[in-house]
């Protein structure tokens, strides 16, 4: 069965790291490979193809890339996000920034031609033409011997 899957590698030690850096650190929470953040994502089935959509509010359309490598969907960028404040003779400046990166499985048959992707309002929507062409389930018919009437009495 060729379908779209999610694929979110887990190390529980960089999990601990980030836990400890998030509760006790300054900055930037950051896993070892520098992602800094995994965005919200979920696939959805539209007729034969496939719909993938990330949460990525603030990011730039020119900080995401989308490519298709070694039979997976990849969908990596930067956020970049600073925010300055003056209020009754207060400086506030805000810095958010980091790396993501999300990967999803891909059916052998599916190649880069095949994705779309467009960017509206913090979502990112990447269709997948042709996912589940040919997935439907197929009845198989169930025969029996026939039998003379002398080998069934």
């Amino acid at each position: 069965m060729s379908t779209l899957s999610l694929y979110t590698r887990r190390d529980p030690f960089r999990e601990f790291d980030a836990l400890v850096r998030n509760a006790f650190g300054s900055g930037v929470p950051t896993t070892g490979n520098g992602i800094a953040f995994t965005p919200a994502a979920e696939s959805v089935r539209d007729g034969d193809d496939a719909v993938v959509r990330l949460e990525v509010p603030g990011v730039a359309t020119e900080d995401i890339e989308v490519e298709v490598s070694n039979g997976r969907l990849v969908i990596r960028g930067e956020r970049r996000d600073e925010r300055s404040e003056d209020a009754d003779g207060r400086h506030l400046r805000e810095i958010r920034y980091g790396r993501f990166e999300r990967s999803f499985g891909l059916p052998s048959h599916v190649t880069a031609d095949a994705v779309s992707a467009s960017y509206d309002a913090g979502v990112l929507s990447v269709r997948v033409a042709g996912v589940y062409v040919g997935t439907e389930p197929q009845k198989i018919a169930v025969t029996a011997p026939v039998r003379a009437e002398s080998e069934q009495a």
